[in-house]
């Protein structure tokens, strides 16, 4: 059974459905192998890398969409889409990745435009949507929490989860609402495995004069990539292993957040009856059959901690 990397619909014609192609453009109709194997994009990105503002541990390229040719182009400047090869070190990088964001839309977490594109080698790389791009070659204002709060790429671990909470409730327009968008993002990422949720992965962007969380992004199961122990990649209630749920809920939710019970509840029961829903999305991701049972494995692991 063939599946369409953007949407994961069958396709019995082609390698796209046309749901999936008509996401990147409504003129698109069809989309072509990226003309770069996976070691030809991450020679790019090397190359690329003084270049542009993306770059990251992850290789990256900054493209575009010409639709006149079918495909997408490596772009230095004015870019719409991010592409991110497969990892030279670690495997399923890009599928793992696609599906964890697909995991958030299905929460109602808002993210931007992504799938998976096939490359000439026939690898698959990721392409997620700029956000803080609008049209006419607008660019809206997004600052990370590592900006907003002093660090930088070399320190963006070194605070905790209770100190980001200040961000919000100094630089959002409406903080609450903020607040119980932030600790869901927070919930999901311990549920998945994601334990690199650093400063530079939250941002505020500012649209039509309100100040909000932007869209999510880098969000991957990287425990199983990276085979860590820990749980979170800023510290709660000093710590970022062995969290309980005590630590998550009590301590979090209610006393740090000040979220009300009646939120916080509803969130955990909606986590608890969406879960069979992930494993299903799981199924008929292009992850291999061995990284999705490790997938399912760890969140049968969290979702024993939280809800226990």
């Amino acid at each position: 059974m063939k599946r369409c990397p953007i949407t994961y619909d069958e396709v019995t014609k082609g390698k796209y459905s046309i749901k999936g192609l008509h996401l990147l453009s409504p003129r698109l109709k069809e989309l072509l192998d990226f003309p770069f194997s996976a070691n030809e994009q991450i020679s790019i990105a090397q190359d690329l890398a003084t270049k542009l503002s993306i770059q990251g541990v992850q290789p990256k390229l900054s493209a575009k969409l010409n639709v006149t040719v079918s495909s997408f182009e490596v772009v230095e400047k004015l870019g719409t889409f991010i592409l991110k090869p497969p990892h030279h070190l670690y495997e399923e990088v890009p599928q793992n990745e696609d599906v964890s964001m697909k995991l958030a839309k299905l929460c109602g977490i808002e993210v931007p435009l992504h799938g998976l594109i096939y490359n000439k080698d026939q690898s698959l790389s990721y392409f997620i949507k700029r956000f803080d791009r609008g049209s006419k070659k607008t660019k809206f204002p997004v600052e990370d929490f590592s900006q907003l709060m002093g660090f930088d790429r070399d320190t963006k671990y070194n605070t905790s989860l209770e100190k980001t909470i200040t961000v919000i409730e100094k630089y959002c327009t409406f903080p609450m609402i903020e607040k119980e968008r932030f600790y869901k993002l927070i919930l999901f990422n311990f549920l998945i495995g994601n334990e690199d949720m650093h400063l530079k992965n939250y941002s505020l962007i500012t649209q039509d004069g309100i100040t909000q969380l932007s869209p999510s992004y880098d969000l991957t199961n990287t425990s199983i990539v990276f085979k860590t122990q820990e749980e979170v990649a800023l510290t709660l209630n000093g710590k970022k292993s062995n969290l309980k749920k005590y630590d998550l809920v009590d301590y979090l939710g209610k006393e740090r957040l000040c979220l009300p019970h009646e939120t916080i509840n509803e969130l955990l029961s909606f986590f608890e009856s969406i879960i069979p829903k992930w494993q299903q999305l799981l199924d008929i991701s292009f992850l291999s059959q061995n990284k999705k049972n490790q997938y399912k494995d760890l969140i049968n692991i969290r979702k024993t901690k939280l809800f226990s």
